[in-house]
């Protein structure tokens, strides 16, 4: 997420922040690069304008001159003003009026509405533990009314049907009716999108928000479409009174512009983001947090909060008795942890929300990645449950017979039977000093030993 302008800023204040002096010289200088680093991230000119003049008015005061880690303080005011552009704090969702409380997403087609209408759902309903109710008043499509009634069935959330004949009013006044006889706690409407804002799409929705009248009236937007996102936002807002935007696809976003200018140019707080295709890949927007991820400093938080909601801890606990029973680590106790991190979001995932992993070379991150993850993944699942669990009987054919199963080389198995074997070692040494349960209780049940390499 936002890697090409995180290797940037992260290149750019790795030169100040050893710098035993600063002058307004290389403040300057520094400055100079912020300001490129922002602009190639396609951050909108007014909110780059308005971010280097604060951090120029902070750094040339006293608090950065007389300081005794001038470097470290300049970081620290970055990062403190990538926060105040992005909104200080998480603006959670306004459900506190007369059930049930009615989510009105807006948007253009193809920004991933349909889908966050099921990630907010599955959200509400696991982590608010709300009652939800979804329905779609996009008339023009009836895949999308299709779609949406197969993620409900997904997320395990109820779905109101309509249809193509009716009108988009009509559709959200009876889900909200409906709701209301079955003590339903939030109702989600999804809204027909277009391929651009045009008259009779604004008339449409504000149609439609004037007669359910929305607890929240969330705009999604496509985070890859850099200033553009913000741009188009602001339009929506002009016509609608948005409460809020969820951020879509910022996986795949490597310049973090419609991060850094969505709040800055429509006033309103980004109050979630899409972070994969999954129904469960959705998170608050914590403008802290993903300060520290663009600078590089991890988001162990975040990471907390998904393992305490996604990791199965009966699984870590079975494996720590196995082993205290003397039974030793295999390669199914293996491929569990791999699965495991998996609902993590991926070894990128990890990689992106720990500290210090932002200064890891290229290489070596290049080396850790979900691909080969996967290919691990292939060659265990090639094997036979009892070589799995005796990897000492893996000889010649049986090798062959598995890299052709997963479709490997013979060298990539015995690449990760090598490692394994360390691993095994690690595994039992730790055992032994009584430091594996305490290692298991942090990771709550997250991977050990660390993924073999290429």
């Amino acid at each position: 997420m936002f890697d090409s302008l995180s290797d940037r800023l992260g290149h750019t204040l790795k030169k100040i922040r050893g710098q035993g002096r600063i002058t307004e010289d290389n403040i300057k200088d520094t400055l100079r690069e912020v300001r490129m680093a922002l602009l190639e991230a396609d951050v909108a000119l007014p909110v780059v304008k308005e971010f280097v003049s604060r951090v120029k008015e902070r750094a040339v005061g006293q608090e950065v001159l007389k300081s005794l880690t001038p470097g470290q303080v300049f970081v620290k005011i970055v990062n403190d003003e990538l926060v105040h552009v992005m909104g200080e704090a998480n603006e959670a969702l306004n459900l506190n009026v007369q059930p049930p409380a009615v989510i009105l997403m807006a948007g253009l087609q193809g920004a991933g509405k349909t889908t966050s209408v099921a990630k907010l759902a599955r959200w509400l309903k696991e982590r608010q533990q709300k009652k939800v109710l979804v329905t779609s008043a996009d008339v023009y499509r009836p895949a999308a009314i299709k779609q949406l009634e197969t993620l409900a069935d997904e997320v395990g959330v109820e779905f109101y049907p309509s249809e193509a004949s009716q009108d988009p009013v009509d559709i959200a006044r009876a889900a909200v009716a409906h709701a209301r006889r079955h003590f339903i706690d939030v109702v989600l409407v999804d809204t027909a999108g277009r391929l651009h804002i045009d008259d009779e799409m604004m008339a449409e929705i504000k149609r439609l928000h004037q007669a359910i009248d929305p607890a929240e009236t969330l705009f999604v937007v496509d985070s890859m479409t850099g200033q553009d996102a913000a741009n188009t936002a602001k339009a929506f807002n002009d016509a609608l009174p948005l409460t809020g935007v969820v951020l879509t696809k910022t996986d795949g976003d490597a310049r973090g512009g419609a991060a850094l200018s969505v709040r800055y140019i429509t006033g309103k707080p980004i109050k979630f983001m899409g972070v994969g295709e999954k129904t469960t890949a959705l998170q608050p927007f914590h403008p802290d947090r993903v300060a520290s991820r663009i600078l590089g400093m991890g988001d162990v938080l975040t990471l907390v909060e998904e393992a305490e909601h996604k990791l199965d801890k009966r699984e870590a606990e079975k494996l720590v008795k196995k082993l205290k029973k003397g039974r030793g680590f295999d390669l199914e106790d293996f491929l569990s942890q791999i699965q495991q991190m998996n609902k993590l979001g991926g070894i990128t995932a990890l990689i992106d929300k720990l500290p210090g992993m932002g200064n890891l070379p290229e290489a070596a991150r290049d080396k850790v990645n979900d691909k080969e993850v996967k290919r691990v993944e292939a060659i265990i699942y090639s094997m036979t449950r009892e070589e799995r669990r005796r990897p000492e009987i893996i000889k010649g054919s049986r090798k062959r017979r598995i890299a052709a199963g997963s479709g490997t080389q013979v060298q990539d198995v015995n690449r990760l039977l090598k490692q394994f074997t360390q691993m095994q070692k690690m595994m039992k040494k730790m055992n032994k000093k009584g430091g594996l349960g305490r290692m298991m209780k942090q990771l709550g049940g997250g991977l050990p030993g660390g993924l073999p390499f290429k």
